[in-house]
């Protein structure tokens, strides 16, 4: 399975910037973790081949470029793009993003062919198809409505807390999957920043570290994310600090694979 977190921004000369700003992740080439950067990070390629976009939570960051995707492969498709969200976070996408004010209701266009998006609902805690993979979604805690997930395609296994602070039903997911691969956990903020972390439901490296005592599977890559863009050197340093060997932060636009 190969899995690459888009850049947020690639200068003129195509060199990609380290800071991550917005969260998009593409799997295999053609399924989309959030979309906070899909319409600005895919390739030609990707561009042609994602028609399906996993929205963890409805914070703009994972949201912000969808609209503008839609739009962009508009007149292009023939078959429409499949947002999977559980039913409340699809709810206020419509409320908030879709909705005739912020941008065009795509999910009630037809472009002559076919539907342009459609809203695909799941429920945490039962495995669900998109294309080729399979994903379960638990909560984890968030100010918002937010699902982790663990995605396999029969032979890998990949676990993506999303944004969460402390959490459990995630780890008790995580830990009875067999065969993770890899672990794409976040840590937003830098130690010095533990109330401002706890308060809107993020972690600092630190709390990372109390959260993977959690994790039983031992032979796995963990790979941190969601880094604030202003902290990302401090934040790398206290990651180190951890004396994990195989922890490091996500490099945008390099594509792992396992």
């Amino acid at each position: 399975m190969k899995i690459k977190l888009l850049p947020s921004t690639i200068d003129p000369d195509g060199r990609v910037s380290p800071e991550q700003r917005l969260s998009c992740f593409v799997v295999d080439g053609c399924v989309a973790i959030d979309a906070g950067s899909i319409a600005i990070g895919v390739t030609d390629e990707e561009r042609r081949r994602v028609r399906d976009v996993i929205v963890t939570h409805p914070h703009m960051d994972h949201l912000a470029t969808l609209p503008i995707y839609v739009d962009d492969l508009f007149s292009f498709l023939d078959e429409p793009l499949r947002v999977h969200a559980t039913r409340e976070v699809c709810d206020l996408m419509v409320r908030d993003v879709f909705n005739g004010t912020v941008y065009p209701p795509f999910q009630d266009f037809d472009n002559g062919r076919t539907r342009v998006m459609e809203f695909v609902p799941f429920r945490a805690g039962e495995e669900f198809r998109v294309a080729h993979l399979t994903v379960t979604a638990v909560p984890v805690r968030h100010i918002v409505p937010t699902v982790g997930l663990v995605i396999g395609d029969g032979e890998t296994t990949l676990a993506f807390s999303s944004d969460t602070g402390s959490t459990d039903e995630f780890w008790h997911l995580v830990n009875r999957t067999p065969r993770v691969a890899a672990l794409l956990v976040e840590a937003s903020f830098p130690n010095s920043m533990s109330g401002l972390a706890e308060t809107s439901g993020h972690l600092t490296p630190e709390a990372l570290g109390r959260e993977l005592r959690k994790l039983r599977h031992t032979d796995l890559d963990i790979l941190a994310v969601h880094l604030k863009p202003s902290f990302r050197l401090q934040l790398v340093r206290e990651l180190a600090d951890l004396g994990l060997p195989r922890l490091s932060a996500m490099e945008p636009g390099r594509e792992y694979s396992w």
